[in-house]
This record gives structure tokens, C-alpha cells and sequence, in this order.
């Protein structure tokens, strides 16, 4: 664990795939109420061991390894720290929720299926499915599945947003969302690139089928494993700090009537080494279609 320190006094499962554990998820945090608590996978590791995740880092204290975090559901903060105020930038406000686990569906090794609840205060406002399971890909690969099924049972109509939407150009986070490890701030920047493109300026913003992030030793591959989220844009970060994401209201407001539900998958190759883009086409390739 890296920046300040959290709590341990939680409940955690260990993630496995053929060859043994390759991350811990912790369904159940203990922590403050400002970084908006929810379950996230924290280390995530390479099958050589290798960290690809960051918990708590100093620059950004909210931003908890890989994790489903939305900034603004109805005007509540599931992202954690302070909320984009239209005409105002950023500040502190009361409003932050909080993702908790109510119960298993499946829990095995290599995956489970679970049921939460998006709550501020007393108000139920999502009800969500969630899916993470591991499958080894190659002697130097494995494939994380990430599926997240939100339906709005806040008893009437709502919406997702994001600074993006108030008025922040470029910045339209909130979805799934994987925050990887700085580094050595003196080495540089992993590269980022999708099949055609490269660089943080290039792919920002951008519908690839494929992103890839690379670091000096490892490489995550990410692609939407459904037509909506193929249609989302990825948020990435690489200059301030290594972030991919998958934007589910990128310009717009996400619209859930009552009832109404959305489904985003994101599935991650996790792999080590520093792939260029043709060994990192296969392997999403491969990963896709298993």
C-alpha cells in the first residue's frame, strides 16, 4: 500500500487463477467517509509478482487501485474528494456516498458475483451487480473481468454526471476506473497507446477498441467487453499520474429513469513486461474472445 495509510479492518477476497493469487479484493473497506467507501481490488499483481495498482496515493488520496467510481449520481460523490462546482471548481462538500456490499451471488477462487447498494445518508439511490473474476491468459498473462450492473431503485428519476457535464472541459471520469502506480518520479511516464494512436493528448477522450498502458515492467491492455461500453470514451491520465478509465457521461448526463438500468464490462489483460503495440493486440485479441 502506498501514500497514507487506510485502515486494515477489513473483510478481503483473494482473487486466483491457475497459477495462484493475483489480487485481493476488498468487498468490505473500512474507510473515511471523504474518499466516498467502496470495494476495490488493491494489489492487483502481474503472474510475476509484479504491483499494478496504487491505494491512497498522496496526490489523489481517493483513488483506491481498481474500483467502480462515479463522481455524480444525482449530485452524490462516489468518486471520493471534492465535487466540480459549476462556475466554482472544485470543493469540499457533504455529499459523498458510499458503495456496500449486501451479499454473494457466487464466491469461488478464480471469481465471484456480488450484490451492493449506492447509498447517500439514508437514501438507497443504485442497486448494482458486480462480476470480477481471473483466468490465466499465458505464461505471462492473466485477464481481469470487471462487469458492473447499476439499476436506480432511489424511487424515482436520477442521472450520472461528471465534472465534465459541470462544466470542466475534458474531465468526464466516473465509471470503472483503474489508478496504477507513479513509479519512480524520476523515470518516465508509461506510454499509452491504442491500435492507432499514441500519448495521453492522442487517446484522451477517445473510442478505441483497445487501450493499453505501459510501464517498465508491465503492460495493462483494456477494452470494453460490451457495445455500451465500447461506446464510452476512456479517460486517461499518464503525465500527473498513470489512470485509465471508462467514462460512462463523457459530455453528457447519463439519464436512469426509475427502474431502468445500465451495464458497463471492462475486461484488463494484466501482463508482464513492456509490450509494443503488436504483442498487445494479441493478447486482447485472445482475451476478448475467451
Amino acid at each position: 500500500m502506498s501514500g497514507a495509510r487506510l485502515s486494515r479492518a477489513e473483510e478481503v477476497t483473494v482473487l486466483r487463477c491457475d497459477v495462484g493469487p493475483v489480487a485481493d479484493y476488498v468487498h468490505r473497506p473500512r474507510l473515511p467517509g471523504t474518499l466516498s467507501p467502496r470495494p476495490y481490488l488493491h494489489p492487483v499483481r502481474t503472474l510475476g509478482g509484479v504491483t499494478v495498482t496504487e491505494l491512497g496515493p498522496a496526490d489523489h488520496p481517493h483513488h483506491l487501485g481498481v474500483s467502480m467510481a462515479v463522481p455524480d449520481v444525482a449530485g452524490a460523490n462516489f468518486w471520493g474528494g471534492r465535487t466540480y462546482v459549476r462556475d466554482q471548481g472544485p470543493v469540499w462538500l457533504a455529499n459523498h456516498g458510499a458503495q456496500r456490499h449486501t451479499g454473494w451471488l457466487l464466491r469461488d477462487p478464480d471469481g465471484c458475483v456480488e450484490e451492493l447498494c449506492w447509498t447517500h445518508g439514508d437514501r438507497q439511490l443504485l442497486k448494482e451487480r458486480r462480476t470480477v473474476s481471473a483466468l490465466a491468459l499465458s505464461g505471462d498473462a492473466w485477464v481481469l473481468d470487471f462487469t458492473s450492473s447499476l439499476t436506480n431503485v432511489s424511487g424515482g428519476e436520477l442521472s450520472i454526471g461528471s465534472p465534465a457535464t459541470n462544466g470542466r472541459t475534458g474531465a468526464g471520469y466516473g465509471g470503472f476506473f483503474w489508478r496504477a502506480p507513479k513509479g519512480d518520479t524520476a523515470g518516465p511516464a508509461p506510454d499509452v497507446f491504442t491500435e492507432d494512436a499514441s500519448g495521453e493528448r492522442a487517446v484522451h477522450g477517445s473510442t478505441a477498441p483497445w487501450l493499453a498502458l505501459a510501464g517498465r515492467d508491465w503492460t495493462l491492455i483494456f477494452a470494453g467487453a460490451n457495445r455500451e461500453t465500447r461506446d464510452d470514451p476512456w479517460f486517461v491520465r499518464t503525465t500527473e499520474y498513470p489512470g485509465v478509465g471508462s467514462a460512462l457521461a463523457w459530455r453528457r448526463r447519463l439519464p436512469l429513469p426509475e427502474g431502468g438500468s445500465v451495464s458497463r464490462r471492462v475486461v484488463t489483460v494484466v501482463a508482464d513486461g513492456r509490450l509494443d503495440r503488436a504483442a498487445a493486440a494479441v493478447l486482447i485479441r485472445k482475451a476478448v474472445a475467451a
